[in-house]
């Protein structure tokens, strides 16, 4: 069995919105992401990854996207303690509201990067600067 994890590789004049995850997250604590989160169970849904990575949003950093989600990529991973993820990025636009770190529980600070400084970044982990990178060819 897969948890199933949606990002968002949120787009605003030139700047990605890049959080520091926090240091008590299990996974990759103090590392740069993209904002997500995992998908609930809610039986028989329509537009269940997109409804959850909109919600994640707005918990994790306060922001709202515009609706035109567009699928970037999707990958695997095992987490530390051995959970297995698929992982699936979409490209949104932002739309309203001051980004925060609104959940400190999960979000250490937040950030408006350009795609130089997320690949440049010394906290910026492979698979972020490939989320980037597939997005920034979707622009």
């Amino acid at each position: 069995m897969f948890i199933v994890n949606v990002e968002a590789a949120i787009y605003d004049n030139g700047k990605w919105l890049i959080i520091e995850r926090s240091k008590k997250e299990e996974h990759a604590g103090g590392l740069l992401s993209l904002v997500g989160g995992k998908v609930d169970d809610e039986g028989n849904s329509f537009d269940i990854l997109e409804r959850t990575v909109k919600r994640e949003i707005m918990e994790e950093v306060g922001v709202t996207v515009k609706e035109d989600l567009q699928y970037v990529h999707s990958t695997s991973f095992v987490t530390d303690s051995g959970d297995k993820v698929v992982d699936i990025v979409f490209l949104a636009t932002y739309e309203s509201g001051e980004a925060y770190a609104k959940s400190p529980d999960e979000v250490g600070e937040v950030f408006w990067f350009t795609t130089e400084e997320v690949a440049n970044h010394t906290n910026s982990p492979v698979y972020l600067k490939e989320s980037i990178k597939k997005a920034v060819s979707m622009l």
